[in-house]
């Protein structure tokens, strides 16, 4: 679930809630209790760590962690296969 940022158009208060993609937006304040609310544009942050599909499913044999130097291959040279992310379009691959 993402996690939204909200702004209170009228006393300024800032907040940030865990919803689902389905789910309204908020709209009443809860330091002021006006229906002034608005939704933030705010850039999402993660960090993929750990074991996991990313990790697991699109390396070929015992390449775990490419960006790793003390691996012997390179990961400018890897190739992405088709079914990973846009089949580069979007200049992934």
């Amino acid at each position: 679930m993402p996690i939204y940022e909200y702004r209170c158009d009228d006393c300024g208060h800032q907040l940030e809630a865990l919803q689902k993609l389905s789910d309204a937006p908020l709209t009443d304040c809860p330091e002021c209790g006006k229906p002034a609310l608005s939704k933030q544009i705010s850039a999402p942050g993660f960090r993929l760590s750990g074991s996991g599909w990313y990790e697991t499913d699109f390396k070929s044999g015992n390449k775990r962690n490419i960006a790793d130097k003390g691996d012997s291959g390179s990961a400018s040279s890897e190739s992405k296969p088709a079914s990973s992310c846009c089949a580069g379009s979007c200049g992934c691959g």
